[in-house]
């Protein structure tokens, strides 16, 4: 069949439509067999929160089945003038920021404390711990007998509350009594459950622990 110039132009253009739609549904095909979460395959996610066997005491494995892929770590946009290191815990949205430089951070998904138990203000690591000892604040005591026996200190362990790594917050050279500490319960992520303090995930504890040197600004924005 013979076309003039309109009828192939527009032949030309049909075939090149036919073709981006037909790149569209390839990459729409190819996005639905990846199992994203939140911006990490499974797979990495299954090697980021993996067993940490060479622990003090080993620490299992994150099940993700527990945890809103949103808490999941991961590099974002997030606008500050503070320097790189600093900390910034949003209790509001359950996450903790730590400053990258360059309009970026690193997000953690965290647990905050229960209504009654917020705190806000600034702040600077202190002090920080491996396997630290617990020792319930006497307030604490008073409220929860339960806690008395560990009054003289809970030893480290995976049933210690403050788990495999601690880091405490000061003002002005005085312990404020709340920390950053590491939890194995991947279903308190996302939830008001402590005392004021702020949990992560064990590995991601890990991972900012190793980032943070003492005297580290924190900013605890209100809730």
């Amino acid at each position: 069949m013979i076309m003039d110039d309109g009828a192939k132009a527009t032949e030309l253009m049909n075939r090149r439509s036919f073709l981006v739609a037909s790149a569209a549904v390839v990459g729409a095909v190819g996005l639905a067999g990846c199992t994203s979460l939140e911006g990490m395959s499974r797979a990495e996610a299954e090697r980021v929160y993996g067993p940490l066997p060479d622990e003090r005491f080993a620490v299992p494995a994150v099940n993700l089945n527990k945890v809103d892929p949103k808490y999941l770590r991961r590099t974002v946009r997030y606008a500050s003038t503070e320097a790189v290191g600093t900390i910034i815990v949003d209790p509001r949205h359950y996450y903790v920021y730590r400053i990258e430089g360059d309009g970026l951070a690193t997000r953690y998904g965290a647990n905050v404390g229960r209504a009654g138990f917020l705190w806000s203000g600034d702040a600077y690591i202190g002090r920080k711990a491996e396997w630290p000892v617990w020792t319930p604040p006497r307030e604490m005591i008073l409220r929860q007998p339960e806690a008395a026996p560990y009054a003289n200190g809970m030893a480290p362990g995976l049933d210690n509350p403050l788990g495999a790594r601690t880091l405490y917050l000061y003002q002005n050279g005085k312990y404020t009594l709340y920390t950053i500490y590491s939890t194995i319960m991947p279903e308190t992520i996302g939830k008001g459950v402590s005392s004021g303090c702020v949990g992560l995930l064990t590995q991601d504890m890990v991972d900012l622990y190793e980032k943070t040197p003492v005297d580290t600004k924190v900013i605890v924005l209100p809730s």
